[in-house]
C-alpha cells in the first residue's frame, strides 16, 4: 500500500485500539490507581518493569507489587524501614524477584532524594531527538548504589544496544497525551515526538509486515529505523502507532 494509505490503516487501528478498554487488562491500569504525580510515576515504571510474558499475569502482579507497597508507593519508597522491606519477600515475577524488588525501593528513594526525582532525570537528559541518551543515563543513577548484578537486567541501556522496550513503554505513559485517556502524560516538559516504540517481538513483526522495518533483529538499529518511519506518518505523536502494532499483532494476528 502507498503511504497514504498506510498511514490511513494505521491511523483507523489507533481509534480501535486506544480507548478506555485498552487499560484494564493492561498494565497501565497500575498507574491509574492514582492520582498522585510521584505515584503514578513510581507504579508506572515498577509495573513496566515486569512487563514481559503473559500480559493477565504482568497485569496482576503489577497491582499484587502496589497492595505490598500499601497502595502508596511514593510514600513507601521515601519512609520504608527494614520490616517494611522483609514484608516484599517472596514477590516474584519471572526473573524478577523480591531482591530485585527491594533494591528497587532502594534506588528509587536515591533518585527522589538526591537527584530530584525520575521526571527530573529524563528532562535534564533528553537530546532535541531522542530520550535513548536519557535512558542511558538513568540506568547509570539507577544502579550508583551497591547493588547486585543480577539486578542490572532488569534496566535496559540503549548503548548497548537494547531496544529498552520496556522503559521506552514507561515513556509513553508518563509524557504522552491525548484525548482518549489511556496513557497519563503527566510529565509536561518532553515532547511526544521524541519517545521511541516499545518495540518487542509482536510490534517488531508487524512492522516487517507492514514495510516499515526492514532490520531483522530487534536491536536499537532496528528501533531507530522503525522510529525514523513512524515519525514520517505523524511527527508529532508517532509512538500514537504502537497501539496499531500490537492490537494488530496480540488481537488480529496480523
Amino acid at each position: 500500500m502507498s503511504k497514504n494509505e498506510l498511514k490511513d490503516f494505521l491511523d483507523a487501528k489507533v481509534l480501535q485500539y486506544n480507548t478506555i478498554e485498552f487499560i484494564e487488562p493492561d498494565p497501565i491500569s497500575v498507574p491509574h490507581r492514582y492520582k498522585l504525580k510521584e505515584d503514578i510515576e513510581i507504579s508506572a515504571f515498577l509495573a513496566s518493569t515486569i512487563a514481559w510474558g503473559n500480559r493477565k499475569m504482568i497485569t496482576k502482579n503489577g497491582h499484587r507489587m502496589m497492595d505490598l507497597l500499601g497502595d502508596s508507593p511514593y510514600d513507601f519508597v521515601m519512609s520504608h524501614d527494614d520490616y517494611q522491606l522483609e514484608k516484599l519477600d517472596g514477590f516474584v515475577h519471572r526473573t524478577f524477584n523480591s531482591d530485585d524488588l527491594i533494591y528497587f525501593i532502594k534506588a528509587l528513594k536515591y533518585i527522589y532524594s538526591e537527584k530530584g526525582g525520575l521526571e527530573n532525570i529524563f528532562t535534564v537528559n533528553q537530546t532535541e531527538d531522542s530520550l535513548q541518551p536519557a535512558i542511558h543515563e538513568f540506568h547509570k543513577i539507577f544502579f550508583e548504589i551497591p547493588h547486585q548484578l543480577r539486578t542490572k537486567k532488569h534496566v535496559a541501556d540503549p548503548s548497548k544496544g537494547s531496544v529498552a522496550k520496556r522503559i521506552n513503554m514507561c515513556l509513553r505513559w508518563l509524557v504522552r497525551n491525548d484525548s482518549s485517556g489511556v496513557d497519563l502524560g503527566i510529565w509536561k516538559n518532553i515532547p511526544a515526538s521524541i519517545l521511541s516504540c516499545p518495540l518487542d517481538v509482536h510490534s517488531g513483526n508487524v512492522a516487517r509486515k507492514l514495510g516499515l522495518l526492514e532490520r531483522r533483529q530487534n536491536d536499537g538499529k532496528a528501533l531507530l529505523e522503525l522510529d525514523t518511519n513512524l515519525r514520517l506518518l505523524d511527527s508529532n505523536d508517532p509512538v500514537k502507532y504502537d497501539f496499531a502494532l500490537f492490537g494488530l499483532g496480540i488481537f488480529e494476528g496480523f
